[in-house]
């Protein structure tokens, strides 16, 4: 419960505020934000982790979230390292500095920690011949996509 109160108070006090500001500076407010309709990617891909996480245990949800929560870490840090030397010019900086920095690539390697410590808990040695394999890699791979499918939206407005 800690660990889960950690990470959603990073998402709605560090996160949340991040975009909602970097849309601020674009000429969206909040209010504007809030009476957009939402996307069906989104609606597809928040619906999929709210699912496995009702339908499944604590390791299906914590597998469904791991695209999102690495993925985000994983493209920051490659273009923090990427965009080192010309990051003053960038109208992504924040983003970029957020997600690449020290704070959230602690938050993804903790979240990885859980997940491989809830793993172990709940199946033991996970390797591909556990009965479970097979659905787990199934749920990460359906939101793989899905998480495909939410950046995609910013590529077809």
């Amino acid at each position: 419960m800690r660990s889960a109160t950690a990470t959603l108070d990073a998402l709605l006090n560090n996160e949340m505020a991040l975009h909602v500001s970097l849309c601020a500076r674009w000429g969206v407010d909040e209010a504007a934000l809030a009476t957009v309709p939402e996307a069906p990617a989104n609606m597809a891909y928040t619906r999929f982790v709210l699912e496995r996480g009702l339908s499944g245990d604590l390791l299906d949800l914590l597998v469904a979230l791991a695209p999102c929560v690495i993925g985000y870490g994983e493209i920051g840090a490659r273009l923090m390292a990427e965009q080192s030397a010309s990051l003053s010019d960038n109208p992504y900086r924040e983003w970029i500095e957020t997600y690449g920095g020290d704070e959230y690539q602690e938050i993804v390697r903790s979240a990885v920690s859980q997940l491989d410590a809830v793993a172990a808990r709940r199946l033991g040695v996970l390797t591909p011949e556990h009965p479970r394999w097979a659905s787990l890699a199934e749920t990460f791979r359906s939101a793989t996509r899905l998480e495909v499918g939410f950046w995609e939206m910013g590529l077809h407005p």
